[in-house]
C-alpha cells in the first residue's frame, strides 16, 4: 500500500498529500485550510507568490492542532533571489504564517536569465536549514539542466522539486532525475485540473481510461489520479475550497491501483505542458512585489 508519509532525503517526514491553495483566495483560504485540517490532511502548501500566507496560518491556528502535527510548506517568489533578499523573504513568509519555523521552504521557479541570483537564493535556503528556520529546502519548476547546475554549485540536494504532474504530462525523464538524486517529486495540478480550464482539448476528469478504472473501485477520476501519484512514491497537493471535494481528495487510502491500472495511466501522458514554460521565467514578466509581513 502506498503510505500516507514520504522520508525526505534529511530524514524528515512529509505527509504524502497536502491541500494546494493556489488560486484560492485570501477571503476563503482560512475555511479552506481548517476544513482540510479537520479531515485529516496534515500537509498544506503555499506560496508568497499567491498572495494568502497569512490567512493559512490563520486557518491552521483555527484548526487547534498542535504546530509540530501540521507540515507547513512555501516558496520564495524569484523578485526575492538573492542571498540577502531570500533570508528577508524568509521573515516576510514566516511573519505572515505567523510561525518561527517551516517545515519546507521551496525556490518557486527558477530564474534561467539570472540563475546566479537564483543560486544566491538557494544558499540563502542553505543557511536557514542550517540555522534551524526550516527543516527542509527544496526547488520547484526546476527542469534537468537547472537541477544540474544547482547540484554542481551547491552543497544540499533538494529534498523536494515540485512540478507539474498530472496524467496527461508526467515528466518520467525529471523524475528519473529526481530518483538519481533521492528528490520527491511533489505534484502541482496533481488531477489534471489544469487541463479543464484554458484551451485544453480534453480534461483528466473526463478521460475514459481514468472513468472505467474509477468505477472499478467506486471512486471519482480525482481519487484515482490521486492514488496513482501516492503508489508511484510521489508528494500530491490537489487544491479545492468545496468541503466536500476538499474530503474526496483525501478518502485514497483504502483502495490500491493494479499494476495493469497503473500502467494504463502511464501510458496517458501526452507530454504537453499545461503551465507555462520555465525557460520563459523573467522578472520582466513575471516579477511582482512580495509584501513585508
Amino acid at each position: 500500500m502506498a503510505k500516507n508519509t514520504i522520508t525526505l532525503n534529511n530524514g524528515v517526514e512529509m505527509p504524502a498529500l497536502g491541500l494546494g491553495v493556489f488560486q484560492t483566495p485570501p477571503d476563503v483560504t482560512t475555511a479552506a485550510v481548517a476544513e482540510a485540517l479537520r479531515v485529516g490532511y496534515r500537509h498544506v502548501d503555499t506560496a508568497a507568490a499567491y498572495g494568502n500566507e497569512r490567512e493559512v496560518g490563520e486557518g491552521i491556528r483555527r484548526s487547534g492542532l498542535a504546530r509540530d502535527e501540521v507540515f507547513v510548506e512555501t516558496k520564495i517568489w524569484i523578485t526575492d533571489y538573492g542571498y540577502d533578499a531570500t533570508l528577508h523573504a524568509f521573515d516576510k513568509s514566516a511573519g505572515k504564517l505567523g510561525l518561527d519555523q517551516l517545515d519546507l521552504l521551496l525556490l518557486h521557479q527558477p530564474l534561467p536569465t539570472a540563475f546566479d541570483r537564483t543560486l544566491d537564493a538557494y544558499r540563502a535556503l542553505e543557511k536557514l536549514l542550517a540555522d534551524g528556520k526550516v527543516r527542509a529546502i527544496g526547488v520547484s519548476n526546476f527542469m534537468p539542466e537547472y537541477l544540474d547546475h544547482l547540484l554542481k554549485e551547491t552543497s544540499i540536494v533538494p529534498a523536494v522539486n515540485q512540478i507539474e504532474v498530472h496524467p496527461y504530462f508526467q515528466q518520467t525523464a525529471l523524475q528519473r532525475v529526481h530518483a538519481e538524486h533521492g528528490i520527491v517529486s511533489q505534484a502541482w495540478s496533481p488531477i489534471g485540473g489544469i487541463t479543464s480550464y484554458g484551451s485544453g482539448e480534453k480534461s483528466t476528469f473526463d478521460d475514459p481510461t481514468l472513468l472505467e478504472i474509477a468505477g472499478q473501485h467506486g471512486k471519482s477520476a480525482a481519487q484515482v489520479m490521486l492514488r496513482w501519484h501516492l503508489q508511484e512514491g510521489r508528494s500530491a497537493i490537489p487544491k479545492s475550497t468545496k468541503p466536500t471535494r476538499i474530503a474526496e481528495n483525501f478518502d485514497v487510502f483504502d483502495f490500491e491501483l493494479t499494476a495493469a491500472q497503473l500502467a494504463a495511466i502511464n501510458a496517458l501522458d501526452t507530454g504537453v505542458r499545461g503551465g507555462p514554460e520555465p525557460a520563459n521565467i523573467t522578472l520582466e514578466n513575471y516579477g511582482i512585489d512580495i509584501p513585508e509581513a
